[in-house]
Order: C-alpha cells, then structure tokens, then sequence
C-alpha cells in the first residue's frame, strides 16, 4: 500500500516538474540558443510523457486487481 502511494506520489511530482520544467523554458529562458531551448522542451515533454505512461499503467493496473 505504501509502494502504491510513493508510486503515485512520484508520478505526479515527474509530471509537475516537466510542466514547470518547460514553462521556465518557454517563458524565462532568453539567454539559451534557439536549439538548445527546443532540446529543453523536448526534454519537459519527455517527463510529461513518462508520468501519464505510468499513471494510465497504474491505473489499468489497478483495476486488473480489483476487477476480479
């Protein structure tokens, strides 16, 4: 139950962190190239991608468990 909990936590700090991790690019990041400003929001992007991968796995995860 704890690992479940970490788990979620987890999840949503990776998502929180890849929104705020483009945001900063997007809107305060002047001082960057060009590239290396969209290989940063490529990088945002990617956290954001992995956390609701893994919070749709443990959401169907989840309910293969108490589905039966």
């Amino acid at each position: 139950m704890w690992q479940r909990g970490l788990n979620w936590a987890a999840i949503i700090l990776v998502g929180i962190f890849g929104v705020m991790w483009v945001g900063v690019v997007i809107y305060a990041d002047h001082g960057s190239s060009v590239w290396m400003r969209i290989v940063q929001v490529v990088f945002g992007v990617t956290l954001l991608g992995w956390a609701v991968q893994k919070a749709v796995w443990m959401v169907m995860h989840g309910m293969k468990h108490h589905s039966g």
